[in-house]
C-alpha cells in the first residue's frame, strides 16, 4: 500500500490539475462557480436549522466554509501537500487515516465538481435548477455520490473520537508558532477549527451522533430525490431548497 503521505500528495496533485483544466477556459471557470456556489446555497438551505443552531452550527458552519463552499482552497491545498510527510511521522495512525480520507474526499468532489460544470456548458435549460438537475443525471454516479456521503460521515465519526484526545490538541497548539513560521497559517487554522468545532459535539457521543444522522438522513434523501424525479419535480424540489421552503 502507498505511503500515506504519496496518497495526500496525489490526490492534491490531482486537485491541482482539475483547477489548471477549469482555468484555461473562461466559460468553464464560470460553469464551475456557478456549480459550486449553487450546491453552497443549497447546503445553506437544506441546514438552515444546524447551522443557526447553538448546540451544531460551528460544525455545520466548518462543513459549509471548509468542505462545500465556493471559496478558493489553493494555498491551504499547497500547504497540505507540503507536510504531507510531516503528518505521517508526527501524527497518530488515526489521524493520518482520517487525512487521507479527506484528501481523497476533496479530490472527488471536484472531480464530479468539474465534470457537471462541463455538462452545465452543454445544457440550455429553462431555469438553473433544471439545468443543474440535467448536468447532475448526466454524470450517473450514484456509487460515487454515495461514497462521498459515507466519508464525510467517516470522517465526522473519527474526528469525533480523534477530539477526546487531549494531547492532539496540545500538539495542534504546539504547532501553531511553527505553522506561522513555515507560511501554513491556512493549514493550522483549518485544523484548528476542524478539530475545535468537533470537540463541542464530541462530548456526548448522542449529540455527535445526532449531527451526523441529520447528514446521513437529508443528503442521501437529495441524492435518491435527484436521481428518481423528473424534470417537473426537479424544478419544484431544487427551486423551493434554494428558496429556504420545506
Amino acid at each position: 500500500m502507498e505511503a500515506a503521505s504519496t496518497q495526500i500528495r496525489q490526490a492534491i496533485g490531482s486537485v491541482e490539475e482539475l483547477r489548471a483544466e477549469a482555468a484555461q477556459s473562461v466559460e468553464l471557470s464560470r460553469a464551475l462557480h456557478d456549480i459550486k456556489t449553487l450546491q453552497a446555497k443549497r447546503f445553506a438551505a437544506t441546514y438552515h436549522d444546524l447551522l443557526n443552531s447553538p448546540t451544531y452550527s460551528g460544525c455545520a458552519q466548518f462543513f459549509m466554509t471548509e468542505l462545500y463552499s465556493e471559496r478558493d482552497y489553493d494555498q491551504r491545498d499547497r500547504q497540505f501537500a507540503k507536510i504531507a510527510g510531516a503528518i505521517e511521522m508526527a501524527f497518530p495512525q488515526p489521524v493520518i487515516a482520517t487525512t487521507v480520507a479527506l484528501a481523497r474526499l476533496h479530490q472527488i468532489t471536484e472531480t464530479l465538481d468539474l465534470a457537471m460544470a462541463r455538462q452545465w456548458q452543454r445544457e440550455q435549460a429553462p431555469s438553473r435548477a433544471i439545468r443543474y438537475y440535467r448536468a447532475w443525471r448526466a454524470l450517473n454516479c450514484p456509487q460515487q455520490r454515495q461514497w462521498q456521503l459515507d466519508t464525510v460521515l467517516s470522517i465526522g465519526r473519527k474526528l469525533g473520537e480523534l477530539t477526546r484526545r487531549r494531547s492532539l490538541r496540545l500538539l495542534l497548539k504546539m504547532m501553531r508558532h511553527p505553522a506561522e513560521l513555515a507560511g501554513l497559517s491556512d493549514l493550522q487554522t483549518f485544523l484548528e477549527n476542524g478539530f475545535d468545532r468537533f470537540r463541542q459535539i464530541a462530548k456526548a457521543d448522542e449529540t455527535l451522533q445526532t449531527f451526523l444522522d441529520t447528514i446521513q438522513t437529508r443528503e442521501a434523501g437529495w441524492i435518491t430525490a435527484l436521481e428518481s424525479i423528473d424534470e417537473q419535480e426537479a424544478e419544484d424540489l431544487i427551486g423551493k431548497t434554494l428558496q429556504g421552503k420545506p
